[in-house]
């Protein structure tokens, strides 16, 4: 068996001695419609000239655009399609709610939130990869178990920053949507949509990674005024209203003060290291980055709202 990504799987053919495909009988396709992304479509379409014509595919994908059926015309021969459900859902035991957050005040609701559920294993995304990094800094100053995970890392990196997540020596991962699919880790209890996605179905996506396998689960966005629209498109896709919540505003203004000296340093580090122009890092960074902290005091807690689920 082998898997990976069409690219990779192209430089073996390429490049390693003794790699074939001549005798392969079963192709699985995971996830089609971003397999025809631009990024892999060219090896994809190499991959598929070399193997053998006869062999059983399976063609799995969330969406049936035009570039799936246009692949499924070319590669596969009398294909029976199976149909799972064409609504776009979350599940019963998700609870799902929303913050109305003024831009300037989205780390504060963040750490807010944040407070009112100490320990709980938290996956929270955000657009960019430089944002990931700078949410982990700047909560790892705040004295938050945090890490965060993205394309710029290496393989081993990202493999290593899961591995703790998984193992619970971090209880907070910051990604992009890059790890809203395709990852199957147990025991997280909270989404948080840092950034609202632009797409509405990546929405379902990344709430899918809590509440899975009849377990309960928590997610919660932070709207701010140039999201609201996005937001309204993620309801409307789901076919209903998402409860919106509300905090006392004089506890998240207690909060500003001590989170913009966290953020400050936070992108003092990064300028330090060139985190916004360097699209790699070396391994010691991110090794020193992945460090749990040392010496700080825990995360500083505030007086909860009323009617806090």
């Amino acid at each position: 068996m082998q898997v990976g990504t069409p690219g990779r799987l192209l430089d073996h053919l390429k490049d390693t001695k003794g790699f074939s495909l001549t005798k392969l009988k079963y192709l699985v396709l995971d996830e089609a419609n971003k397999l025809l992304n631009l990024e892999f479509k060219e090896s994809l379409d190499e991959i598929l000239n070399v193997i053998p014509k006869e062999r059983i595919t399976y063609l799995f994908s969330a969406t049936m655009t035009k570039k799936v059926s246009k692949l499924q015309r070319a590669c596969l021969r009398n294909p029976v399609k199976v149909l799972v459900s064409s609504k776009y859902s979350t599940v019963d035991t998700l609870k799902e709610e929303w913050y109305f957050v003024p831009a300037d005040y989205k780390d504060c609701y963040l750490v807010h939130v944040l407070n009112e559920l100490p320990g709980s294993m938290t996956m929270i995304f955000v657009w960019t990869c430089e944002s990931t990094r700078l949410l982990a800094l700047t909560l790892r100053n705040l004295g938050f178990k945090a890490l965060s995970i993205s394309g710029q890392m290496s393989q081993d990196k990202r493999l290593g920053a899961l591995n703790k997540f998984k193992a619970k020596e971090f209880n907070i991962l910051i990604c992009t949507d890059v790890a809203s699919r395709g990852l199957d880790i147990q025991g997280v209890d909270v989404v948080m949509n840092y950034d609202i996605p632009m797409n509405s179905k990546d929405y379902v996506h990344r709430v899918g990674r809590t509440a899975r396998a009849g377990q309960s689960g928590y997610a919660v966005s932070f709207v701010n005024q140039y999201e609201s629209l996005w937001f309204k498109m993620i309801e409307a896709l789901l076919g209903k209203e998402i409860p919106v919540r509300t905090a006392d505003a004089d506890e998240i203004l207690i909060l500003r003060e001590h989170i913009s000296d966290s953020k400050r340093i936070a992108l003092m580090k990064l300028k330090e290291d060139g985190g916004h122009k360097r699209r790699r890092k070396t391994e010691d960074e991110y090794e020193e980055e992945e460090e749990a902290p040392r010496g700080r005091r825990k995360p500083r807690s505030f007086k909860k709202s009323k009617g806090r689920r």
